[in-house]
């Protein structure tokens, strides 16, 4: 086989190694960093000065495995599964009745729906819901052990939306707002409430293969 043949087959048959490898890039991890946000509550039938559970903003860390559905052009609709981990939200109250901090995981199934998205910036939105864990400090806001329950599961049901920015073929950054709405973390008061929305924004970066 001459030089210029071997060569050229060679060339040919990196082409296709490279075109069926990026034929199969239809898996994505995210790693995305950001803040939750959370409203204050009022305790209702309370009187005393400082009767607001005031909430901080946990640093959130959220790891999204995503795989590619269908579509490819114009749009694009990929199953994804976002677990997010709020490690420390700190609270404040009036009294000391209730947990000073709390961690809470969510793990919720969604779809995401991708517009443009084969352009190198990508709107979507995203729509699920799983499960999540309140795990309460065994400390009370102002010292002293803490005798209520510390664990508490919930449902969760999400929806989001952000924006795709591609870096290069199999690197974007991503910008993400999520309300993960679930039920209350243990409090060891009544709120009069059953659901709280978790805000989520954070940015990060996703990798595809």
């Amino acid at each position: 086989m001459s030089r210029i043949r071997f060569v050229v087959l060679a060339v040919c048959a990196a082409f296709l190694l490279v075109a069926a490898a990026a034929a199969q890039e239809k898996n994505e991890l995210g790693i995305i960093v950001g803040r939750t946000f959370i409203a204050d509550k009022g305790v209702p039938n309370t009187n005393f000065f400082d009767n607001t559970i005031h909430s901080g903003k946990g640093l959130t860390f959220v790891v999204e495995y995503g795989r590619h559905l269908l579509g490819q052009n114009f749009w694009q609709l990929t199953g994804e599964v976002p677990f997010a981990i709020n490690w420390d939200e700190d609270l404040n109250y009036g009294q000391n009745v209730i947990p000073e901090s709390y961690r809470s995981f969510f793990i919720t199934p969604s779809v995401r729906l991708n517009a443009f998205a084969n352009d190198d910036v990508s709107p979507w939105v995203s729509v699920g819901g799983g499960f999540g864990y309140f795990k309460a400090s065994s400390k009370l806001v102002f010292g002293g052990p803490n005798p209520g329950d510390t664990g508490a599961a919930t449902g969760v049901f999400q929806i989001g939306g952000g924006l795709d920015v591609k870096i290069t073929r199999t690197i974007t950054i991503r910008g993400e707002f999520r309300d993960f709405d679930s039920g209350e973390p243990p409090l060891n008061i009544n709120t009069g409430r059953s659901r709280q929305h978790n805000l989520y924004g954070g940015g990060g970066v996703v990798f595809r293969f």
